[in-house]
């Protein structure tokens, strides 16, 4: 492998080492809401069809387990402990005793709508399905909305809707949308003849999109400040498979505010909160592939993230959970409105959505967002955008990988050039070394003079790699994070996003793991040959260890693909056969351009 290549792997690794640092948050340790635990308990108790939460919130109270066994007597009915009935005053007092379940069905999802805290406590996707091929669902382990309004009263109550019991207005246990269709879902909690509360869903057969409309009739006065909280109080599912805490790595919460773009990211186990304050464009959480986002057009006043985590990142049995809120005033009829988003990180559909949001999608590293983002948005995703009508997406990145080789030959024509160049100078540099052993300064002089003669520029070799190395940076952070090579198959492999394992090893190695990816040991072999032809090939035939230097040379040549073999394991596969692909037609261009110069350099001999 050349001196050039090797600074351009170097910078690449030394990036990598740099992003892991960087993207670990600040630790902040603050006291749980007050009284949430309580009301969790409460409704928990009180859902007779969900047999897990019963169980989880069993464990506290005996007097709650008694409570328990006789919801499960009674699964259609809501039940609550008279002390517990005046926790949250008025409100508390409206609740009804009827559970009721409504099934909204689009050609998109399927979404199972709760009266309890009058909101979805499950999404499933029709387009989108897990590694093992069950839908995705989307809400992890809720039989109440996932969506929850909170508020301080003038009873001094701290209000959820997540644990008030809301009368189901639409009628029927299931609605089906067309496909250019939408449906609303209406819920009421009426508190007296003038006072109610009322939650308008409206729902798209075309799009993940879903609106609310929340009025507060009558309540005005009762709402202390005139603003609340608004947000998504789930977890989400993970629906990956490799490697088991990959994904967790994406689990976040984020706000855009400002203009910029925050995020909350836990790495060890606790919780953190982070507070926003002023105009907040949108809160979301996400997976690696999934995403719930929330924005109002009511005037807002800050933003409130959550995050918890049971345990340590790398073991697949923590829990990770993370909740975004938004704060928003009422308007002056006492009404708000939202604009949610349930669905991919697919940049078509958030773009429909709000284009600022497909930033949670990693396209690069910030520092080189100004050429990264162009690059994914008007050649990347539009390229493939357009060849999926036509072949497969392996196909796709094997053409990609060609195209870009192309477009980029002459600067790789001029760095083997200028590299040859610099070889075919090695003997006149190393008798300037050896006359000026004792003078530095003399010996440096007597170099540059000798490329000004020569007409060869040292940096020719390095800059055209150096130019290079965006679009590759670029293309190494969007294909481990697309979408859209998720769960395309290709050859053996049978998810483009995944790792490609075809070898698995009887123990551990640090860093690689017990299993090894097919395109990383293919796309190792294509470096390897690289390297051998960089290091024996050229004008004159000239070998890559016969000048200074050139023994390091000759052992960085197995060190660095051997290098990568480790690093590249673990990611997608269609990164690897991006540079698979992109290696093999190197070294195709690296016989041509040498057998050109050799051709001229017997020309001008003759």
């Amino acid at each position: 492998m050349d001196r050039n290549t090797v600074t351009g792997f170097i910078l690449i690794f030394l990036v990598m080492v740099a992003w892991t640092y960087y993207s670990m948050p600040s630790e902040q340790e603050l006291q749980q809401r007050q009284a949430e635990q309580a009301r969790q308990d409460s409704i928990a108790a009180a859902q007779a069809d969900s047999q897990q939460q019963n169980q989880e919130q069993a464990e506290g109270v005996a007097q709650q387990q008694a409570e328990q066994k006789e919801q499960e007597q009674e699964p259609a009915r809501l039940t609550q402990d008279e002390e517990e009935q005046p926790e949250m005053g008025m409100f508390s007092a409206a609740s009804i005793d009827d559970t009721t379940k409504l099934v909204v069905d689009s050609p998109l999802y399927n979404a199972t709508f709760t009266n309890i805290g009058a909101g979805p406590s499950k999404i499933t996707f029709k387009d989108y399905e897990t590694w093992n091929h069950n839908p995705v669902q989307m809400i992890k382990d809720t039989t109440e909305s996932a969506y929850s309004l909170g508020f301080l009263t003038s009873e001094n109550y701290n209000v959820e809707t997540e644990d008030l019991v809301f009368e189901q207005v639409t009628p029927g246990d299931s609605i089906s949308i067309g496909e250019n269709d939408s449906t609303e879902v209406k819920y009421a909690l009426n508190i007296s003849d003038e006072k109610r509360l009322i939650y308008t869903y409206t729902l798209f057969g075309n799009s993940h999109e879903i609106k609310l409309d929340v009025e507060f009739e009558g309540l005005e006065q009762d709402i202390i400040g005139g603003n609340f909280d608004f947000g998504w109080k789930s977890p989400l599912n993970f629906t990956e498979k490799y490697p088991a805490t990959t994904e967790a790595t994406y689990a976040k919460a984020y706000v855009y505010t400002g203009g910029e773009m925050e995020q909350l990211k836990l790495s060890e186990a606790g919780r953190n909160t982070q507070d926003y304050n002023g105009n907040i464009d949108w809160v979301s959480t996400r997976t690696k592939f999934f995403t719930q986002i929330i924005e109002t057009s009511n005037p807002t006043e800050g933003a409130h993230l959550i995050g918890e985590q049971s345990g340590e990142t790398d073991l697949s049995t923590t829990e990770h959970r993370y909740q975004s809120f938004i704060t928003t005033d009422l308007s002056q009829e006492g009404t708000a409105s939202f604009h949610m988003f349930v669905g991919p990180l697919d940049y078509y559909a958030l773009q429909g959505y709000d284009g600022t949001t497909y930033g949670m999608v990693d396209t690069g590293y910030s520092w080189l967002s100004w050429i990264s983002d162009p690059i994914v948005e008007y050649l990347v995703i539009p390229y493939f955008g357009f060849v999926d009508n036509y072949m497969g997406y392996g196909f796709a990145i094997i053409l990609f990988a060609i195209l870009i080789k192309m477009v980029l030959y002459p600067l790789t024509k001029k760095s083997y050039r200028s590299m040859a160049a610099m070889k075919e100078l090695q003997p006149k540099m190393q008798e300037i070394k050896e006359k000026y052993e004792d003078d530095p300064e003399k010996q440096q002089k007597a170099t540059m003079k000798l490329y000004k003669e020569e007409g060869v520029n040292p940096l020719g070799g390095c800059l055209p790699n150096l130019l290079q190395l965006p679009i590759l940076i670029t293309l190494w952070r969007f294909f481990q994070n697309s979408i859209m090579i998720r769960q395309q198959e290709f050859l053996w492999a049978s998810d483009l996003s995944a790792p490609d394992y075809i070898l698995s090893l009887p123990f551990s190695v640090p860093f690689l793991g017990d299993q090894v990816a097919g395109f990383v040991l293919l796309m190792t072999a294509a470096m390897f040959a690289q390297s051998k032809l960089t290091g024996g090939m050229g004008p004159g035939g000239g070998g890559g260890g016969s000048g200074p230097g050139g023994v390091n040379m000759k052992a960085l040549q197995y060190v660095f693909p051997f290098m990568l073999l480790f690093i590249f394991n673990n990611f997608a596969a269609g990164l690897s056969l991006y540079y698979l692909i992109y290696n093999v037609v190197s070294i195709g261009q690296q016989l041509i351009i040498y057998r050109q110069m050799d051709k001229e350099k017997e020309a001008a001999a003759a």
